[in-house]
């Protein structure tokens, strides 16, 4: 039995070296999955399908961001805030609407080492999607967390 679990444990810890992830790794992944590809090593930007996503690194840190921008803040109309924000809950799962520099985008943050060729190319995917369904659905797969059963509270009229 331990000769099985010491055979287990050294597998298991072969297959947590090989998903982590770095620069040149993404780099692969990026030019084989997408096209018009430019940048360096920590910044790429990249059209996947018919959308540029960009891809910025910190190794040093061990993060990422995957990111493609919506709509310019001061064109959104004023219930797509409210809607971004249900959707980040309930239908943008992995990815996030966030406004940045006067820009709404859809944003994927994760630990850079711990994604696997799978996530990063599910990522880029979900960050397309979410761009694309923004103003309707605001959803980044077909898996939607339920909404809860309660009414949304009406605005409240303004006194005057």
């Amino acid at each position: 039995m331990k000769w099985i679990l010491s055979v287990f444990f050294c597998l298991s810890l072969g297959s947590l070296h090989a998903q982590k992830m770095n620069n040149a790794k993404l780099d692969k992944i990026i030019k084989a999955n997408s096209s018009d590809v430019e940048g360096k090593d920590g910044y790429w930007q990249f059209k996947y399908k018919n959308m540029y996503l960009l891809l910025v690194t910190d190794q040093k840190h061990n993060r990422m961001r995957l990111i493609t921008p919506i709509i310019e803040e001061e064109k959104l109309p004023e219930n797509y805030f409210k809607n971004a924000l249900r959707a980040n809950f309930h239908t943008a799962l992995d990815v996030k609407y966030a406004l940045a520099d006067g820009m709404m985008w859809c944003v994927f943050i994760h630990p850079l080492k711990e994604l696997s060729e799978e996530q990063v190319l599910d990522a880029m995917s979900q960050v397309y999607y979410g761009a694309v369904t923004f103003g309707t659905s605001y959803s980044s797969t077909d898996l939607v967390f339920p909404a809860s059963k309660e009414k949304e509270p009406e605005e409240k009229e303004k006194k005057g």
